[in-house]
């Protein structure tokens, strides 16, 4: 019998102090969302690349990996603090190419690139939707590090977080009861929400590009194409202000600008 998503969401607080991990050391007032659609391809708090389960010849999403290279964070507007999280995850995104349904729950964990009193600051992280992100507090992150990760299911609802600083060689593991509708796969950039201020998202950074490579979901290649790329928008003026390149050659990753309307397609 499915376990109740309250007593999940217990348990997964309670695996999250057991692992190295802080629910208020650098993210206190900010959380992850799942997809603010605008319009097809259009997004007002993600840009990078959405692949739904009722993609033709797609499936239920029960693992994704990710490469990427933490990039640098400089102030885009003089005077407001600005937040950005780089990451991967199963969930929260567009079920459809049309991006008619979308899924409300999501397992993510990734990098902050923040600008906070016009100093920049990075951290890693991961999160359950609607839980807050936990700051994984035992690692290092630095612009220019090599970042993977490897979120999978072990068993029915039992998923195992794995995101592993290459560069640094540190590594942090969690095991975690959620219960998933595995509707979608991202690999994605995001302006997270502030919270308790009713500000909404979070305002961009300057981001140095960002290149993801080497992903997989359900353990094969993704095959990302032009249709599952995800335009950043203004959602009161409708210009777009970040995106993503193509998919690289090998289809397994591409670029994310931010201020930007282009962005060129990187190398495999």
């Amino acid at each position: 019998m499915r376990r109740s998503l309250v007593v999940l969401l217990a348990l997964a607080v309670t695996f999250a102090f057991a692992g190295g991990a802080s629910a208020t050391a650098a993210r206190p007032s900010r959380q992850g969302a799942p997809v603010a659609v605008l319009r097809a391809n259009q997004s007002t708090n993600w840009f990078g690349y959405n692949q739904g389960a009722l993609e033709p010849g797609k499936s239920l999403f029960h693992s994704i990996t990710a490469d990427w290279t933490v990039p640098t964070a400089s102030q885009h507007k003089k005077g407001e603090d600005e937040f950005s999280s780089t990451w991967a995850g199963i969930g929260g995104g567009c079920v459809d190419a049309s991006c008619v349904v979308t899924d409300n729950t999501l397992i993510q964990a990734g990098t902050e690139q923040d600008v906070v009193s016009g100093k920049a600051q990075y951290s890693a992280w991961w999160e359950i939707i609607p839980l807050p992100g936990i700051t994984i507090t035992n690692m290092t992150v630095a612009p220019g590090d090599h970042i993977h990760l490897d979120i999978h299911e072990t068993l029915p609802e039992i998923w195992s977080i794995t995101l592993k600083n290459v560069t640094r060689n540190q590594t942090f593991n969690q095991t975690v009861p959620y219960p998933s509708t595995y509707g979608s796969a991202e690999w994605i950039n995001e302006t997270p929400l502030i919270l308790g201020t009713n500000a909404g998202f979070a305002a961009l950074p300057n981001l140095s590009t960002t290149v993801f490579d080497g992903g997989t979901a359900n353990g094969v290649n993704p095959h990302l194409t032009a249709a599952e790329e995800m335009q950043l928008v203004n959602g009161n003026t409708n210009k777009v202000y970040a995106v993503p390149s193509a998919p690289d050659s090998d289809t397994d990753g591409g670029a994310l600008c931010a201020w930007a309307t282009s962005c060129a397609v990187p190398s495999s």
